[in-house]
Formats: structure tokens, C-alpha cells, sequence
């Protein structure tokens, strides 16, 4: 399979991974020849990149960090008990949100459990080709990257439970902002972006009041746009102030936002995501925390197509643990002209460096460029 940008060019390849809804409920299933038509409509959806099929890398292929049906069960679960949390009016006494905390509780022990089970990295890309409209696939993916960097820094089974939980939950103030404002596709007017803030606070109280739900938890509501220099809301903590769990979903908010399709922007790849964080390390977020989670993701993602500081290019095969940026590649082509395919461990070669990624189709389909 091969990583490509959604555009007219497509027209009669064949999709080589499905593409999802914000439900994790397929909205095109892999092997589909794709028209003009179903391009536009996907294009008009903001899914901006697609898997297709490609006679010199079927064999490349991806594996999810954590099973479809688990991820089916989180976002099932997340509709269901977030819309409990929105029309409930009693907070402090709700049976229904206590049960609700205690399932998601659970699911974040099964997603702990497959994360430190991956021996893999984390296949972030996995879900740029999908639909994601509002907030339950970032939800859910901000928790699989909290507890990603909660495992590399060994925090124990207690801390990576309420670390899950609160990043699973660390949006939950948004369901009390009009999505007029949740889903401008233009600039929100000041008015429009105080408004927005708002939501740290109104997920902190309304979490703050559940008894199942530690202060820890709410407070990470509380803090995921703090920054280290005192420049985030709602309070304008500095660095010393912030808790360890508020920096490490200020990180994983802040990549999964850029790296994924939302109505206001297109989807970034990860190595432009990551150089968003490196932008702002030690003044906005931790340093530490951006470099431990440099080491748990993939920056270029399987599939994708890279030019090397050689003149060759290739497509990611497979990834290299704890050497995000050291891939192994399917070498394709050499100074512009095409070879017989032949793998390339970045690992082993530290004179070759990547030096850019490339998911265009040529004008005639050939390989991109």
C-alpha cells in the first residue's frame, strides 16, 4: 500500500485501507475502485489522504495500535456515555455518570494493556484517512498518545489509569460550546474564541463534581492548554505549576490536532505535526515529554513516500523501535529513474538522511513524486 493525497488523480486506483467514520464505522471499504465522484465526495468530507493499492508494495502493510473492535467498543462508548455527560443537569448525584466513568475507566485499562503490548510504534497516520467531525476519535486518540509517553516515562498502573482517563476525557467541556463554534470552518472572531476557551473550565467542573472521578482526572481538563511560559488558559500557569499529566495531554492535544482532518484545516503529516512541538519545546511544552513522545510514534508513517539526501526514494515498509526517524524503506527509485525495489534500513545507513515526504500522483498515475 502507498500513503497519496485524495485528489482527481485517483480516479480508477483502488483503496487499500478503509476509511472511517467518527463512530470507527467504515464509510468506504478497502479494495473499492475509486471514481470521480466518490473523490469529490471524500475531498468535500476533508479526508485529505488515502491508502491505495500499488503493485510494487502490496506487500507493505499496516497494523493499528490497538484491534478494530476495541477501537469500535471506544467510540461507541464514548457517544454513548459523552452525551450522558451533556444532558446531565445533577452532576453530583448521577447514578448514570457514575456507571459511565466506570466503563471508560475499564476501556482505558484495555487500551493501557494493547499499548504495552505493541512492540511496535504507534501507526498515527492510521486515522488521517478517515471523517472526524467532532470530538471522539480525538478523544480517544489523545489517550492511546498519553498513555503511549505514561508507559515510556514507567509511571505506574494507577497513574497511567487516571493519565488515560483524564486525556480520554480532557475535552469533555466542549459538548457545553455551540458547535457553530465547534465547527467553523473560518477564523473564530474573539468573541467566538473566548468562548471556546471556556470549555477547560466547564469540563473541570463538571468533572470535579463526580465522586468515581479523582481531582487528578478533572484536572487535566483543567490544564491541557496550559503552556510552560505562562502563556495558555484558563489561568496562565508557568512551567512549575502545571501537573505532569496536564503537559504530557497538552502534547498529544496539540499533534493530534494538526494531524488530523477537521473542517477549519487540513490534516498535517506527522513529521510536520512533530515540528510544530520541537517549535514551541521548553518555551510551550516539555522538552522531555516532546522527545519522549518522538520516541513512541511514527514521524513517517508506513506507506508514505520520502526523497533521501542521495537522490533515491521509498516508501516506508517498516519502522525502526525507538528510531522514529530512521525507518526502513522500499527503495523505489535512484536520481530519478525507476530500479527493481530493494530495502534500505536508515538504521544501518546514517550518512542518508530524509529530506522530504511526497504523497502526489504524477499526471499519467506512476509512482509519486
Amino acid at each position: 500500500m502507498r500513503l497519496v493525497e485524495t485528489s482527481l488523480q485517483l480516479t480508477d486506483t483502488i483503496l487499500g485501507k478503509p476509511i472511517y467514520n467518527e463512530k470507527g464505522q467504515i464509510l468506504l471499504n478497502a479494495g473499492v475502485r475509486l471514481s470521480k465522484f466518490l473523490i469529490n465526495r471524500l475531498l468535500e468530507m476533508g479526508v485529505n489522504y488515502l491508502y491505495i493499492e500499488d503493485e510494487r508494495t502490496d506487500d507493505i502493510t499496516l497494523r493499528d495500535p490497538i484491534p478494530a473492535a476495541l477501537k469500535q467498543k471506544a467510540l461507541k462508548l464514548l457517544h454513548e456515555h459523552f452525551e450522558k455527560f451533556e444532558n446531565s443537569q445533577n452532576i453530583a448525584h448521577s447514578l448514570v455518570l457514575e456507571k459511565a466513568t466506570k466503563e471508560l475507566t475499564e476501556l482505558i485499562r484495555e487500551i493501557q494493556q494493547e499499548i504495552k503490548k505493541n512492540n511496535d510504534l504507534l501507526m498515527l497516520l492510521a486515522d488521517v484517512c478517515s471523517y472526524d467531525s467532532y470530538i471522539f476519535t480525538h478523544s480517544l486518540k489523545v489517550s492511546m498518545y498519553a498513555l503511549a509517553i505514561g508507559v515510556k516515562l514507567h509511571l505506574s498502573e494507577k497513574k497511567l489509569e487516571q493519565l488515560g482517563l483524564g486525556a480520554i476525557l480532557h475535552d469533555v467541556g466542549k459538548l457545553k460550546i455551540p458547535e457553530s463554534i465547534l465547527l467553523k470552518p473560518g477564523r473564530l472572531t474573539d468573541q467566538e474564541f473566548e468562548k471556546m476557551k471556556e470549555h477547560s473550565e466547564v469540563g473541570f467542573e463538571m468533572l470535579r463534581h463526580i465522586p468515581s472521578i479523582s481531582l487528578m482526572v478533572a484536572h487535566c481538563a483543567y490544564q491541557h492548554h496550559e503552556r510552560l511560559d505562562g502563556s495558555g488558559y484558563p489561568r496562565g500557569l508557568t512551567a512549575k505549576e502545571i501537573h505532569l499529566f496536564g503537559k504530557i495531554i497538552a502534547v498529544a492535544d496539540v499533534f493530534d490536532a494538526v494531524t488530523s482532518n477537521r473542517v477549519y484545516h487540513r490534516a498535517m503529516l506527522p513529521n510536520e505535526g512533530l515540528e510544530i512541538l520541537y517549535a514551541g519545546s521548553g518555551t510551550l511544552y516539555d522538552q522531555k515529554i516532546v522527545q519522549i513522545f518522538r520516541q513512541a510514534v511514527a514521524i513517517y508513517p508506513v506507506g508514505l513516500t520520502v526523497a533521501l539526501s542521495d537522490g533515491r526514494k521509498g516508501v516506508v515498509s517498516r519502522q525502526n523501535v525507538g528510531l522514529s526517524d530512521r525507518p526502513i524503506l522500499r527503495i523505489l527509485e535512484e536520481n530519478g529513474h525507476d530500479v527493481a525495489p530493494y530495502e534500505l534500513d536508515l538504521k544501518a545507513e546514517l550518512d542518508v538522511m530524509i529530506t522530504a515526504c511526497e504523497t502526489s500522483l504524477k499526471s499519467d498515475g506512476s509512482d509519486p513524486s
